[in-house]
């Protein structure tokens, strides 16, 4: 279908999508001119039982959405089996025009192809309390991991507040939490072609840190960042700084302590002394679209117009909070003078500088494998019963031991 009216299955699991999708096919029916008449028809559920939806009714041949968002991690399940081939459609010749100004593409691409966009950066930021900074007398400027860590030992002792977390409760959030350190020091879990590169100097590093870490109080265990537990944490005034990326000042910040407006400021990471990045990234979601049916050109235009244009990615920020994911975008003088109401502060003096020096995360369809792999090893380094040097080669040996 090349023109006229056209309802289109959209397959989510964040209402923050359905705003952004609803509000820009508005605009383009509206528009002189346009191709569509759109309507859109939403699905809401677990992402991982969309995938499973998608995969069980595309083998039936009937029942696939025109769209669906897949969560970055639940993403490797349609690479393996030739799955996304089979399902998607190739988004290479969508992003052709843009393609050297779009930023994480790597983590949605399967055989050298793309097959699904980014909807938000997640750019890793370091959220601290500037009042519990200002009264413990903790410069907002440290520049390097290990004087933080320093600095957290000393507080912790003190006061008995810690300056970040580390997760011990399923295996997704302990390698999470894990991840997010181990990119920014230019570590990861897999290189470009989908082989693990765990087994390396940073990976034992980063894992020694935060060993180190929880030992001296620097920082807390806790069973993930969005729990109960956590939020009794930034109450009680105990967590006064985290790592994490920038969708977590809507979800975790605002959404579980809103009496604390205007005491959060966000800062880029402190660097390592061995090197690395200045932020790091966490999460994603990336829109893909169902291949060979009546609506695919429709919702390829759709997808194009909403995140591949300017205006588009405009619209997603001001409707959804998701941040560019093309690099101009990140010194637009509109964007740049925006100011968070929550935090007190322009963000994109942080996020331009942090989408300039952030990570390439690279996705294998055996990332459940290594997961399930690693976060016992993980979690018992953190808790002081095994060496992290040991953690990573048992959990390379696991992987392997298991299909990886």
């Amino acid at each position: 279908m090349s023109t006229g009216k056209v309802e289109l299955n959209v397959w989510t699991h964040d209402p923050g999508y359905v705003k952004t999708f609803t509000e820009y096919a508005k605009k383009l029916t509206d528009a002189p001119g346009g191709r569509y008449d759109y309507t859109l028809k939403f699905t809401n559920a677990d992402s991982e039982a969309l995938v499973t939806r998608m995969i069980s009714t595309g083998a039936a041949g009937r029942g696939t959405p025109e769209m669906i968002g897949i969560v970055i991690s639940v993403f490797p399940r349609v690479m393996a089996d030739g799955i996304g081939e089979q399902l998607l459609a190739p988004l290479d010749d969508l992003i052709a025009p843009v393609k050297d100004d779009l930023l994480r593409t790597a983590p949605y691409t399967i055989d050298g192809k793309v097959y699904a966009l980014e909807s938000d950066t997640c750019l890793s930021v370091l959220c601290y309390r500037e009042d519990e900074f200002e009264k413990n007398k903790i410069p907002t400027d440290v520049a390097t991991w290990e004087e933080f860590a320093e600095i957290g030992a000393r507080l912790h002792e003190k006061t008995g507040q810690s300056l970040g977390m580390v997760s011990t409760g399923d295996n997704t959030s302990i390698t999470n939490q894990y991840l997010q350190l181990l990119l920014q020091r230019g570590g990861g879990y897999f290189d470009r072609s989908g082989q693990l590169v765990l087994d390396s100097p940073e990976a034992v590093e980063v894992l020694e840190f935060m060993a180190k870490g929880v030992a001296s109080g620097f920082l807390i265990a806790l069973p993930d960042p969005y729990g109960a537990p956590n939020t009794a944490a930034l109450k009680n005034d105990k967590l006064i700084a985290t790592v994490m990326p920038n969708w977590y000042n809507v979800y975790g910040l605002q959404a579980n302590v809103p009496e604390q407006k205007g005491k959060w400021k966000i800062r880029n990471l402190p660097g390592f002394a061995g090197g690395g990045h200045i932020s790091s990234a966490l999460g994603g979601t990336g829109f893909a679209v169902l291949k060979d049916k009546p609506g695919t050109a429709a919702t390829l235009e759709l997808l194009r117009q909403t995140y591949l244009t300017p205006e588009g990615q405009m619209v997603r920020f001001e409707k959804g909070g998701f941040l560019p994911t093309l690099k101009s975008l990140y010194n637009d003088r509109k964007l740049l003078a925006t100011e968070d109401a929550y935090l007190g502060q322009r963000l994109f003096d942080v996020y331009t500088p942090a989408a300039a020096d952030s990570p390439t995360f690279y996705q294998s369809e055996k990332l459940s494998v290594l997961i399930e792999a690693l976060g016992g090893p993980v979690l018992e380094t953190l808790q002081g019963k095994r060496k992290a040097a040991d953690a990573v080669k048992e959990a390379v040996a696991a992987f392997k031991k298991n299909g990886g």
